[in-house]
């Protein structure tokens, strides 16, 4: 088989909701695509939900199934892109947190970056794990029970994560190659390691990219607020812990 198309007739779920950061599901969807595979990005409503440029609106991808339709048995791996609000919804979803926790108990493989360790630590699956991610949740991992390392890419057992959309050049082989069950170039978790420590400062480009974003319209911050208003007034409260 070509090496581009390893993945023929792999299965891979895509488990997102609006918020997320639009580069993190479409190149690694895409690059998993070109390898072969069948992607099915699961959700939590129907339709179409909307990816973000850091915290700006960007373009909106379909939705194949919502996590009640979707099967994880039916899939050969989980991929968990990040963007700070689409972690933090599925993170307070029981069935998207049961949905992960099925990958983990099949021993399948997971690939996650930025937020995207989020959902895990919510789903109680960090404890003994060494791992990386956006250094803004560090300290979130750290409490679950993790060993967070400040790599572009770390390979724990069937784990693979990246701190975000800076080390997609290394993350996208290293996820074709985790999917694919190869060995790959992803550095392995030393046993006993440390954790790396904190930064001393939030990541430069993102700083940047943040304060030289357009200013929303007024008229825009009242839709948002509007919507937010009526979502929350139509959702009753729940434990975000199950």
């Amino acid at each position: 088989m070509s090496n581009k198309r390893r993945l023929t007739g792999r299965r891979i779920a895509a488990l997102a909701a609006d918020g997320f950061e639009k580069v993190e599901l479409t190149v690694p969807m895409r690059a998993l695509q070109l390898a072969g595979a069948k992607v099915d990005v699961i959700s939590l409503r129907h339709g179409r939900i909307r990816g973000v440029n850091l915290h700006m609106p960007a373009t909106r991808i379909g939705v194949d199934k919502t996590i009640s339709e979707a099967d994880p048995a039916d899939y050969d791996g989980l991929l968990l892109p990040g963007g700070f609000i689409n972690p933090d919804l599925l993170r307070q979803s029981a069935e998207a947190r049961h949905f992960v926790r099925a990958f983990a108990s099949s021993d399948k493989p997971i690939a996650t970056l930025c937020h995207g360790p989020w959902v895990l630590a919510s789903a109680g699956m960090l404890e003994g794990r060494t791992l990386t991610s956006w250094p803004g949740i560090r300290d979130d991992l750290v409490s679950s029970g993790a060993t967070w390392l400040d790599r572009d890419v770390v390979k724990d057992a069937n784990l693979v994560t990246s701190r975000g959309p800076q080390d997609m050049t290394s993350f996208i082989p290293a996820m074709l190659d985790h999917f694919a069950n190869s060995t790959g170039e992803a550095p392995a978790a030393a046993p006993g390691q440390m954790s790396d420590p904190q930064l001393n400062s939030p990541i430069g480009w993102a700083v940047a990219a943040l304060r030289w974003s357009p200013k929303p319209s007024l008229a825009a911050l009242l839709v948002g607020l509007m919507v937010g208003a009526g979502l929350s007034a139509k959702s009753p409260s729940k434990r975000l812990f199950s």
